[in-house]
This record gives structure tokens, sequence and C-alpha cells, in this order.
């Protein structure tokens, strides 16, 4: 039986693939205040504006290509069981062949009613405009999940990091709840492993393999490492 290898990726899995991060210097958050794109309270005062950054951010990822990173995850099928559970909004995992994704905060490629969250389309690289309503006549927002709401999706991932063999932090600071409390579900028995070229705080007593590299070239060195405990 495969050994069940669980990673939770971050902003800094698709910087090299150009997607802008909202934390780093010269991000969206330098561009736009987040509660003024990334809240419900954003959303009631400019639909507008919020959905111009998201058809922009969407236009941006159409442009952009998943980074060897990416598809170095998706390479490790051949020999894990392996799932992936990120905080972007992006497709690149998918379109790198990952066949288990789990997406914290949403997805870009999809539009969902106001009227009703589980009426879900999925829309590609369009534009979601002003008029675009659901089959019940509700206005379509984008399927990212705002500051402030709700993480559907966060059962389902605690259910596999806590079944996890070998767990993986790729390019995330930790720092945004509840994605970051998930370490704590990580079994004792599991390895945990961090690729970041910057130095991320993981809490707790753990036992930590820390790869300082950017994303691509971690990953490159991860599956060398895990190939020779095999």
């Amino acid at each position: 039986m495969m050994k069940k290898l669980v990673v939770l990726t971050g902003a800094g899995m698709s910087a090299e693939s150009g997607i802008k991060t909202f934390r780093d210097s010269g991000g969206l958050w330098e561009e736009h205040r987040v509660e003024d794109v990334a809240s419900p309270m954003g959303w009631v005062l400019n639909r507008k504006l919020v959905l111009k950054f998201y058809n922009d951010r969407r236009r941006e990822l159409a442009r952009c290509e998943p980074n060897a990173g990416h598809l170095g995850l998706a390479a490790l099928e051949k020999h894990f069981d392996v799932h992936v559970i990120t905080q972007n909004i992006d497709n690149l995992h998918e379109r790198a062949g990952s066949s288990d994704v789990v997406h914290l905060h949403g997805e870009l490629t999809k539009a969902r009613s106001t009227k009703d969250s589980d009426l879900i389309y999925d829309i590609g690289y369009k534009d979601i405009n002003e008029g675009d309503k659901c089959e019940l006549g509700s206005q379509l927002r984008p399927h990212i999940v705002w500051f402030g709401e709700a993480v559907p999706m966060i059962e389902e991932a605690v259910k596999i990091t806590s079944q996890a063999d070998i767990f993986v932090v790729i390019g995330t600071s930790l720092n945004v709840y509840p994605a970051a409390g998930l370490i704590e579900y990580v079994p004792d028995s599991a390895s945990l492993w961090l690729i970041d070229p910057k130095d991320v705080y993981v809490p707790g007593d753990r036992k930590v393999a820390v790869i300082k590299e950017p994303a691509s070239k971690g990953v490159e060195v991860l599956t060398a490492k895990l190939m020779a405990l095999k």
C-alpha cells in the first residue's frame, strides 16, 4: 500500500508561475485593501470593484502555467497516495496533473449564487459581470472564501491530514487560520516537511525537516529525499 503524502500549499507554490501574492512586496495588498476586495462588506460596498478584481485575476491565471513544483507533486502520485490541500484559488495543481486537490479558499474558475451557496458553476476564465445571475435569479459572485466567511472544506482537510504518513508544507507562512491549524492534526507518527525560502515558524515542538528553497527546487529536493527513504 502506498504511503499517504499530504501537501499543504500556499501562495509561494504558485509565485514562480507568475501569480501575484497578497503578502509579498509588490503584491495585491498594496494595490487594494483586503477588506475592499476580499470581504463580504467589500462586496456590499463596491460590487463592481470586486468583480473587476477577480476578473483580472482570472485573466492573469489564463496566461500562467504550472511550474516545476506543481508538476513534481503530480509526478509523486506514481509513488505515493498524494493529496493536495491548497490555500490557493488558482487551478495550477489540477493543470499539472494532481488528481486529488482540496481548495480551502475557493476556486477562481468557478462562480456561485449569492442566494444558494450550493449553486456553483464552472466558468473557466470568463468574466463575471453585474447582471450575471444564477438559476434562482440572484447575482453571481466569485467562488472565493472571503475573510470573515466560513471555510467549508476545512473538515475534509482535517480528515485528510489526520491520515497522513508524510505531511509537507509548501509556500505558506502558516499565519492564516484555519488552514494553519491543520498542523495540529498531523499524526505523531508522520514525518513533517517544510519547503520555503523564508523562515517560517511552525507551531508546536514537532521535528520538522526544512528545505529552504522555492517551491520548484524544493519539490525536486523533497522527491529525492523521499525516494531515498522508500
